[in-house]
C-alpha cells in the first residue's frame, strides 16, 4: 500500500532501513562496535571538555562550526582496527545533514562537529559506555571501549544562510514545475485553481457532507499518477481499501494535507502537486526525484 509519506518498494525498504540508521546515528551518534579498547587507543588524540577524543586529519583553516549551524558530512563508523560498521559512502546512502546542537552525553560527537569547518576531516573516539547509556550493553561491547568515527565535512552554513538557500532552491524548482503544470493543463484542456502554496486543484464535485478539517480522521479513495499518465498507486486496485489518516497531522505529504481540506464528504476532484509539496528530491522505483504528482481523489468520510 502506498503510504503517502513513503513508497513501499524493494528500494524503498532498503532506504527506510538506512534512514532508520541515520536517525539513530544523529540521535545517539552510535552504531554498535566490537572494537576492543587498547592502552594506545587514544594516543595522538586531544580530548574535549565533554570527553570526546579527536584528531584533526585535515584543517582547511575555514570558519568552524557553532551551535545552530547546518553541517553536511560523510561519516564512517569503525572499530579501532578499522572494520567498517556504518558508512554514508554506501550505495543509496549519501551524506548526512543536520543542525549542530548542544552535546547531550559524555563523549558526544556533536561537540567535535563544532571544531570543524568546510573541507575539514577528523577522527573521533566515542566511548561505548556513553553510546549505550541507559541501554543494555551488547555482549561485544565492554566498558572502556571506543567507536572510531571518521568525519569529512562537505559544507557548513549559518542557519539563516541555509534557510535562504533552501528557499531560493525551492522557489526555482516551483517556477520550473508551475510552467510544466500549466502546460499539462493546457494539453489536457483542464482548468485548475491554485493556492498560495502552489497546489493546483480541480473540483469535480464539492460534496455536501461534513467538511474535511485539520485534526479529523478522513477516508479517501485515490489514484496517483505522474504527468506522463503512469499510475504509481491506487486504493481502487483489487484487494485494496480506502485510505484513512488524520488530516493536518503530517501523516501524508503536504499537498494532501492541504488539498483534502478543500473538499466535503462526497467530494471528488484532482490534486496536482508540485514536488515541494510532495516527495521533493526523494526518489523511488515508481516516482523519480522532483516529480509532479497528480491524484484523483474522492472524500468518503470525515470523523
Amino acid at each position: 500500500m502506498l503510504h503517502l509519506k513513503c513508497l513501499e518498494s524493494e528500494k524503498g525498504k532498503r532506504m527506510k532501513i538506512k534512514a532508520k540508521n541515520i536517525k539513530s546515528l544523529l540521535m545517539l551518534f552510535f552504531i554498535g562496535s566490537g572494537a576492543l579498547a587498547q592502552p594506545a587507543a587514544t594516543e595522538g588524540f586531544s580530548k574535549t571538555n565533554g570527553g570526546l577524543y579527536y584528531k584533526l586529519i585535515e584543517d582547511n583553516k575555514t570558519v568552524k562550526g557553532k551551535l545552530g549551524d547546518v553541517i553536511k558530512m560523510n561519516l564512517v563508523y569503525m572499530t579501532l582496527r578499522d572494520s567498517v560498521l556504518f558508512s554514508t559512502y554506501e550505495e543509496e546512502m549519501g551524506p548526512v545533514q543536520f543542525t549542530i546542537n548542544e552535546p547531550t552525553f559524555h563523549g558526544d560527537p556533536m561537540e567535535g562537529f563544532a571544531l570543524l569547518g568546510e573541507g575539514d576531516s577528523a577522527l573521533f573516539l566515542m566511548p561505548v559506555d556513553s553510546a549505550y547509556q541507559n541501554q543494555e550493553m551488547p555482549p561485544f561491547a565492554k566498558k572502556g571501549e571506543y567507536i572510531k568515527i571518521r568525519v569529512n565535512v562537505l559544507s557548513l552554513m549559518a542557519k539563516e544562510d541555509f534557510e535562504k538557500k533552501k528557499q531560493n532552491e525551492m522557489n526555482a524548482q516551483n517556477e520550473k514545475e508551475f510552467t510544466a503544470i500549466d502546460s499539462y493543463l493546457v494539453s489536457k484542456g483542464l482548468q485548475a485553481q491554485k493556492t498560495a502554496s502552489g497546489l493546483y486543484y480541480i473540483v469535480e464535485k464539492q460534496g455536501e457532507g461534513v467538511k474535511a478539517e485539520a485534526g479529523k480522521m478522513v477516508t479517501v479513495n485515490y489514484t496517483g499518477k505522474l504527468v506522463d499518465g503512469k499510475v504509481f498507486d491506487s486504493s481502487l486496485n483489487p484487494g485494496r481499501t480506502p485510505f484513512d489518516f488524520k488530516l493536518g497531522a503530517g501523516q501524508v505529504i503536504k499537498g494532501w494535507d492541504e488539498g483534502i481540506a478543500l473538499f466535503n464528504v462526497g467530494g471528488k476532484g484532482t490534486l496536482i502537486i508540485p514536488s515541494t509539496l510532495g516527495y521533493g528530491s526523494r526518489a523511488s522505483q515508481q516516482i523519480p526525484a522532483n516529480s509532479i504528482l497528480i491524484f484523483d481523489i474522492e472524500l468518503l468520510d470525515v470523523k
